[in-house]
């Protein structure tokens, strides 16, 4: 049983952060999950749930798991035991039908981009389109791929190589290619990796638009604390030590509440005091 979570929090108001509001209909839950490789366990006992609209964001140290529990909801990894569902859907056992239609219901942006060099932008975001409907009028998907790119501040780079973009313009054309399906759920890999500060604010601002405008739910791998405060709803926090679930809640309660040691230290960007 999911504990009971207000996502409205005291002295926490969406609106001055320019996000949208999250339904309480829960979109993912991931129940008891426990992930590892071999004899390695990662992720022991971790059970949370994501809302319908909401931001997001998974947070925690180097090597705590962020990047496994994220493989581990979009599929990619199958958990030792435990269960992931989204949109009520178990995805450790769904059948191939069913992965399918999941599929075309979320997309995904990986800390590299993971464009195609060797296809421009128009063809990259296309690509989705071509591949998981098989029934589109090339005009349908031209226009589409258009508005997509515009949608990102990209438009009119449609026969651009990923070569010939910045950093900060690859980023806007994998999340262009990864909302071709007008996806119910978006999960980032880390989405401010490599990028300068303004750069990262912008993606920020762009993340928190699509949120706000078309109610796309964000699910975010991150330990960029001014991106968390900026656009999350809701975050947990991973430690290595524990193989699981710290925190969780709205940010600013836990950097100004948290009973937490660790949690403390983290938001508050404070080095552990090691006695001698």
């Amino acid at each position: 049983m999911m504990p009971d979570i207000n996502i409205q929090r005291s002295g926490y108001d969406d609106h001055d952060k320019g996000v949208g509001v999250p339904d309480p209909e829960p979109i993912i839950q991931v129940e008891r999950l426990k992930a590892g490789f071999g004899t390695n366990t990662i992720l022991e006992d971790v059970s949370f749930e994501v809302f319908r609209g909401e931001i997001f964001i998974i947070l925690g140290g180097s090597g705590c798991g962020k990047s496994t529990l994220l493989k581990h909801m979009i599929g990619l990894h199958e958990p030792l035991s435990g269960r992931v569902l989204i949109n009520g859907i178990d995805i450790t056992i769904a059948e191939d039908r069913e992965m399918m239609q999941l599929r075309k219901e979320t997309g995904v942006l990986f800390q590299s981009s993971a464009l195609f060099g060797s296809m421009t932008l128009y063809e990259n975001v296309a690509l989705p389109l071509q591949e998981l409907t098989h029934d589109l009028p090339q005009e349908i998907i031209d226009l589409i791929v258009k508005m997509k790119l515009g949608m990102v501040g990209l438009e009119g780079y449609e026969n651009h190589l990923p070569s010939e973009l910045s950093g900060g313009m690859k980023k806007r054309a994998g999340i262009a290619r990864a909302m071709a399906l007008d996806p119910s759920v978006l999960f980032f890999d880390e989405p401010s990796a490599g990028l300068d500060p303004v750069t990262s604010a912008e993606l920020d601002m762009l993340i928190k638009n699509i949120n706000k405008g078309i109610g796309t739910t964000m699910v975010i791998v991150t330990h960029e604390l001014e991106s968390i405060f900026d656009i999350a709803h809701r975050i947990i926090m991973l430690d290595k030590s524990k193989k699981g679930i710290i925190a969780e809640g709205n940010p600013w309660d836990l950097k100004e509440h948290s009973a937490d040691p660790r949690v403390k230290m983290f938001f508050n960007r404070q080095v552990m005091n090691h006695k001698k």
